[in-house]
């Protein structure tokens, strides 16, 4: 829609009471409305539910806090390798779900109303509703409803679980990763049975964790292998993790109804034509996440709500002074990638009428924390051959990693994909303890145009595990060695000892 259709079907002010209004207080709107008043432009911030957004209060903060705790109970259970005598942890879930709403807590007051307030952005609690592309009334919590008039606007109203279609589930009731920290935070008990739907990050992330902590945990997925993003060897690998911690993993499994029998609770799957009951005392459904796109008004701006939020490569929507940032906009779910589009929104919704900056996913890391971590930034392999992109491949196996030895964590590998004959990167794979941390220098490097040959070229503190991308290097060196040179080598060094080097 262009301006003159806008101004054509409302009326706009002839003055505004903000520069930005931002709505939505997950991690894309507080770092747009953090640059808006950086910039000394004047910011409302409109939040409905929790400051912190899905990030903080459901996602990856209480997620990565569970994580943890699962991994000193793996710990514990594993100290005989180390040197321990045998050591059975004795769990008290009612703790571990009381200190994940610590730490909660804890990081609350980085995305806090009042710290916002000190940064210069008003911060309004209550829903938002958009009349018109200029004008916004927001039901405050407290106090009366309010019309602000702004200039430019941004959505940043996030995403919520996706409930799938299946047959009795309501009645056999289900939670969400939005749910489950709550619902499980008055539990004195760990649930017996587990069952998770969905074989994604999500799902495969607290399966291991439940298991760890000592749940029978089953994970059913409908596609043929878990973490179908990756590559099938990296899938595999997952797959390996999992089961080795206890998990069940049902993978090609249909989930077709649940049932109830007397006070037991069933999901009955379809795996080959043949159907199987699978008992659970608690289902998680962790099957994907999709856009929050109603509720707020763009109905009635005859924008489409039915699937993802479309937006140009400038992040504005079909009105130019709307935009959208974060997981409305549907492209990569991740809290790192919604404060990336969040600068782009803000600068080209304060600064559009000067210049404008296309939104750059050409470098977007994403990490798997399952133990040992999945992380990828770039292509893979699948990619690269669904796109039609040459590529060579350069490994490295963690069992050659003195770090991952000494510690006792050689499961995983580094796989790296270079330009034919070359040693720029197109993307990056790493399954290995810390592998987020490792991936940051590939990512740095493939941002900045970095190859392969300078990272072989910097030291690399020894033992860590970031070494590996270093060693990985080498191998790109050595594939590519120039052999006539070599050769050349060769007989030039035969020459210097005196022998005969015809």
């Amino acid at each position: 829609m262009n301006k003159k259709q806008i101004d054509t079907k409302w009326k706009k002010p002839k003055r505004f009471d903000r520069n930005l209004l931002v709505i939505g207080g997950g991690a894309a709107g507080l770092v747009t409305a953090y640059i808006a008043s950086a910039v000394k432009a004047k910011v409302t911030l409109v939040e409905a539910h929790k400051m912190g957004g899905d990030c903080l209060n459901y996602g990856c903060v209480p997620s990565k806090t569970l994580i943890k705790s699962a991994k000193i109970a793996h710990q514990i259970r594993s100290a005989e390798r180390y040197g321990f005598e045998k050591i059975t942890p004795t769990l008290s879930f009612k703790k571990v779900m009381t200190r994940i709403q610590d730490v909660i807590r804890a990081i609350e007051p980085h995305d806090s109303v009042e710290r916002y307030t000190e940064l210069g952005v008003e911060v309004l609690c209550g829903r938002a509703k958009i009349i018109d592309p200029w004008r916004v009334e927001i039901h405050q919590d407290e106090g009366s409803p309010v019309t602000l008039t702004t200039r430019s606007m941004v959505l940043a109203t996030g995403s919520h679980p996706v409930i799938p279609a299946i047959d009795g589930l309501d009645e056999t009731g289900y939670l969400t990763s939005d749910t489950l920290w709550e619902e499980f935070s008055e539990r004195e008990h760990l649930p017996k049975r587990l069952l998770i739907l969905g074989g994604g990050p999500i799902g495969c992330e607290l399966a291991q964790s439940f298991s760890r902590l000592g749940a029978s945990v089953t994970q059913v997925e409908l596609a043929p292998r878990i973490l179908i993003r990756e590559d099938e060897e990296i899938s595999s690998q997952a797959q390996s993790f999992l089961e080795r911690d206890g998990v069940d993993v049902l993978t090609a499994h249909r989930a077709i109804r649940c049932r109830i029998d007397g006070s037991r609770k069933f999901l009955v799957a379809e795996h080959g034509g043949v159907q199987k009951n699978i008992e659970f005392d608690d289902l998680i459904c962790a099957v994907g996440r999709t856009p929050q796109l109603t509720g707020f008004g763009l109905e009635d701006l005859g924008i489409d709500t039915k699937q993802t939020l479309e937006t140009n490569e400038y992040l504005a929507t079909l009105y130019p002074n709307i935009f959208a940032a974060g997981d409305i906009v549907g492209h990569y779910q991740f809290t790192h990638t919604a404060a990336h589009q969040a600068w782009y929104a803000a600068v080209n919704a304060l600064f559009g009428q000067f210049k404008k900056f296309k939104v750059d996913y050409r470098v977007i890391p994403r990490i798997t924390f399952l133990d040992p971590e999945i992380a990828s930034v770039g292509l893979n392999e699948a990619e690269a051959k669904r796109l039609g992109i040459d590529y060579e491949v350069s490994t490295y196996s963690m069992q050659e990693l003195d770090r991952a030895i000494t510690e006792g964590a050689t499961d995983g590998m580094l796989k790296v994909l270079t330009a034919p004959g070359r040693d720029r990167i197109l993307g990056a794979t790493i399954v290995s303890e810390h592998a987020g941390e490792s991936l940051a220098e590939i990512t740095l490097a493939m941002k900045q145009g970095i190859g392969l040959n300078k990272l072989l070229g910097t030291i690399h503190a020894y033992p860590t595990w970031s070494e590996a991308n270093k060693y990985v290097a080498g191998e790109w060196k050595r594939q590519h060695a120039p052999e006539r040179v070599l050769k050349w080598l060769e007989r030039y060094h035969s020459w210097r000892r005196g022998k005969d080097h015809g």
